[in-house]
């Protein structure tokens, strides 16, 4: 049966890792009665993580999906992985919310993911609200957390529950709108009563700065509030679901996940408060042939349509394509039109995620998270829609790579094999991507950090019986010419019968960095044939690819053609080919050739503890500061780096800061590589070919 579009909620968990998200999935599951035992993530027995690499690290690696139901309510937790290596997972997933519950450490307070996580809500315009965990951990600080959270987050945190007790005497929460206490005991039961005597007044100020705050989200509200006029607890949770429906506010509640204290409050309060389907309103598209908006409302009467946001690779099921339904409905088994893809589609299995497990459901509606297997043309971020009412949303695109690893067969013939196996694994994640660098010949696998690419080796080897080493990628060095030259070169070879005659003069001179080759015809009075003219051009631009200091391709020059002879009888195109390349070669040597390095481009975010040691990294790197700017807690730097220099940041920004830096790399442009480093780059160059 398909479930009442009001009575649906789809929440996403997101921060930080090690913030709680999986031990709060697991105890809302138990509470729901939906597991029979609290699962640990040190025990290794959760519901959500089930990966052998996760259990192992122990931390969330792709993102997990269950569903319980409460007060007749049903919720589609969308459990995601907090680490920077599996966050682009993370902002893919989202997608799928109508809201977003966002963990924040009560010890370690807002880190960057959370910063991260909390930008993607924003991007996808999602409500908030903020739970602040692990209440019970020594060191932790509600309000040092709360305080935090303000300052970075917009729009404004407001406080609807404070803690009783701390640390290890955390206890319980005072609803401030009830202005009620929830007290659990140490077996988790829960007793409801009045506030703490000498909690009372404190409660009673927040209490009032709450209101205060909420009002500003309804104008009868508020003109009630402003005038002196009592309001009742049902105004107020009106007015409060309002304004976290319209993004005015982000309430914050507070709890621990592994103690079970709060985590009932929470539940209620996403059901009661928290967007359905409905509530979000109708998803904007395009007509995939005009490309003319449309829209698609979340009915059941409406044309079917769903958005593809992630893969999975089961074992027993083979490819799952899990979706987001918008409109429409879907029966067990039939057809739809892949709009992305343009085909057709068949499926003969409807399922929904739980866990590890798939449950085989009848029909699914506007708002459910559902699977089907073995679509042979789909893949993450396709639409799929009714063939007679197509239409096409837009997919959010997956967080770039910033470490690249060589990777090559433990097995000798395994090539092959490699690129089969992680062709699978990437349908999986759509942060990896694999290249092949024809200028190296080596296969390239990149990814968001270290921790994901050691990951995705694992499970080569796991599920595909597929070992490979992991190497630095070469870096793709660059050649070009520093002064203006004028050469000769001249093909000239009698051998009985035809011979070969090809003579050109070339000026070779050294162009802007970036601009690349220019081939210039300066030729007059027909001392060479025209036809003979491109055969230079290509005997240069061949050449050029070896360069003369450790025949690395050559860039940035202008070759201009501008003398020669030919023979009536010997010239050919394979001659002047051939004295073009001899023209190159020559020039090259007497141009002041230099070697150049790839820079990339990096923005480093940090807390401002970490400030210090980066710059001196950076410097030892050989890096250049471009500028940096304040965002929130944190430190964004931004500089030009030698790619040679970057190759193992990943693990060494990680180390640096204990996991709360992270970074971002593009390529900038190339760049002379100094005298002395040049000299020693290019015997490891020539000694590696030899």
């Amino acid at each position: 049966m398909i479930e009442m579009v009001d009575k649906l909620r789809n929440i996403a968990l997101v921060g930080h890792g090690s913030s709680g998200k999986t031990s709060l999935a697991e105890v809302m599951l138990y509470k729901a009665g939906v597991t029979n035992r609290l699962g640990r993530v040190e025990d290794g027995n959760t519901a959500m993580d089930f990966e052998p690499e996760e259990l192992r690290r122990q931390i969330s690696i792709s993102t997990g999906f269950h569903q319980y139901n409460w007060k007749k309510h049903i919720v589609n937790i969308i459990d995601t992985p907090g680490d920077q290596n599996f966050f682009s997972d993370t902002k893919m997933c989202m997608q799928a919310a109508d809201s977003v519950a966002v963990l924040v450490d009560a010890v370690d307070g807002v880190k960057v993911q959370t910063e991260m996580a909390w930008d993607f809500a924003k991007e996808f315009n999602l409500p908030c609200l903020i739970f602040i965990n692990k209440l019970d951990r020594e060191r932790s600080d509600f309000f040092r957390a709360f305080n935090e959270a303000s300052e970075i987050f917009e729009p404004k945190p407001i406080v609807l529950q404070i803690p009783i007790g701390a640390e290890a005497d955390f206890k319980g929460i005072v609803d401030l709108i009830g202005m009620k206490a929830y007290i659990y005991d140490a077996d988790g039961k829960l007793t409801v009563g009045a506030v703490p005597a000498d909690m009372q007044e404190a409660a009673e100020m927040v209490r009032e700065h709450t209101v205060e705050n909420i009002a500003e989200a309804d104008d009868e509200f508020l003109e009630k509030y402003l005038e002196g006029e009592s309001l009742s607890d049902d105004e107020i949770r009106n007015a409060l679901r309002k304004g976290t429906l319209n993004r005015t506010f982000a309430p914050v509640l507070c709890g621990s996940a592994t103690n079970n204290i709060g985590i009932d409050a929470l539940m209620d309060f996403i059901a009661d408060v928290m967007p359905s389907p409905a509530d979000r309103g109708n998803r904007i598209g395009a007509d995939p042939e005009i490309g003319n908006e449309l829209e698609r409302a979340p009915d059941p009467d409406a044309p079917f349509s769903a958005f593809v946001f992630k893969t999975v690779a089961d074992p027993y099921a083979g490819r799952l394509s899990v979706f987001r339904v918008v409109s429409g409905k879907l029966g067990s088994d039939g057809n739809f039109y892949n709009a992305t893809k343009g085909a057709k589609e068949r499926f003969t299995q409807l399922l929904r995620m739980a866990g590890k497990e798939q449950k085989t459901v009848t029909e699914a509606g506007p708002g459910a998270i559902v699977a089907v297997a073995k679509l042979k043309e789909t893949g993450t971020g396709d639409t799929l829609c009714s063939a007679s009412d197509r239409i096409k949303f837009k997919c959010a695109e997956p967080i770039p790579g910033i470490i690249s690893f060589a990777i090559e067969p433990k097995t000798k013939g395994d090539e092959d094999k490699i690129f089969s196996s992680l062709s699978k694994i990437l349908e999986e994640d759509v942060a990896l991507k694999v290249t092949r660098n024809a200028e190296t010949k080596e296969i390239l696998l990149s990814g968001m950090g270290q921790v994901h690419i050691e990951a995705t080796v694992e499970k080569l080897k796991r599920k595909y019986n597929v070992e490979v080493s992991l190497n630095p990628p070469k870096v793709p060095y660059r050649e070009t010419i520093r002064k203006k030259v004028r050469v000769q070169g001249k093909h000239k070879k009698q051998s009985g019968g035809h011979g070969q005659y090809g003579d050109c003069w070339v000026q070779m001179e050294p162009m802007p960095r970036g601009a690349g080759f220019e081939f210039v015809d300066a030729v007059v009075g027909g001392s060479i044939p025209r036809q003979y003219i491109p055969a230079v051009e290509k005997g240069i631009i061949e050449a050029c690819q070896k360069g003369v200091l450790a025949g690395c391709p050559c860039i940035d020059f202008k070759a201009t053609l501008d003398d020669g002879s030919f023979h009536a009888v010997d010239s050919s195109e394979m001659a002047f080919k051939i004295a073009g390349s001899l023209a190159f070669k020559k020039a090259a040597e007497q141009a002041q050739p230099v070697l150049l390095e790839p820079i990339m481009k990096i923005t480093i975010i940090t807390p401002d503890d970490y400030m210090g040691d980066i710059m001196g990294d950076l410097n030892s790197r050989r890096g250049r500061v471009l500028g940096m700017d304040s965002k929130g807690k944190n430190q964004v730097i931004m500089a030009n780096v030698p790619m040679s220099e970057f190759l193992t940041y990943a693990p060494d920004l990680r180390s640096m800061t204990g996991g709360r830096g992270t970074f971002f790399i593009e390529f900038s442009h190339y760049d002379e590589v100094p005298g002395q480093i040049a000299e020693k780059i290019v015997a490891e160059i020539k000694s590696s070919r030899e």
